[in-house]
């Protein structure tokens, strides 16, 4: 089974969130096809985590995203700048911004 297109991915996250009563938006668009995506939470007390790919083997064999906790409740300009670097390296980098103050994003977790 092939992997699902990062914007339909993104898109139903976006609204999934959304929907749950938590502010999600795309704060930068990727390749549409398969674009990496990074997960920044906004925690509303001044910290923020950071959800990156999960390395390839770390992942099922299945065509879901799998992902790691890049950061974890940081200052907002540590993960502002891994994500500056992440952009210079791969500009087919999609970044999700999600306002939630627990902890829960609602995703697979290597």
């Amino acid at each position: 089974m092939s992997a699902l297109r990062s914007d339909i991915w993104c898109g139903v996250f976006v609204r999934r969130h959304n929907d749950l009563g938590n502010m999600c938006v795309v704060a930068r668009r990727g390749d549409p096809i398969a674009g990496q995506v990074f997960i920044e939470v906004d925690h509303l007390d001044g910290t923020r985590s950071l959800f990156t790919p999960a390395p390839m083997a770390g992942r099922p064999d299945d065509a879901r995203l799998v992902f790691q906790r890049r950061f974890s409740r940081v200052e907002a300009a540590k993960v502002s700048e891994r994500i500056a670097r992440e952009i210079e390296f791969d500009p087919d980098l999609w970044v999700l911004s999600l306002d939630l103050r627990g902890d829960d994003v609602g995703i697979d977790l290597a």
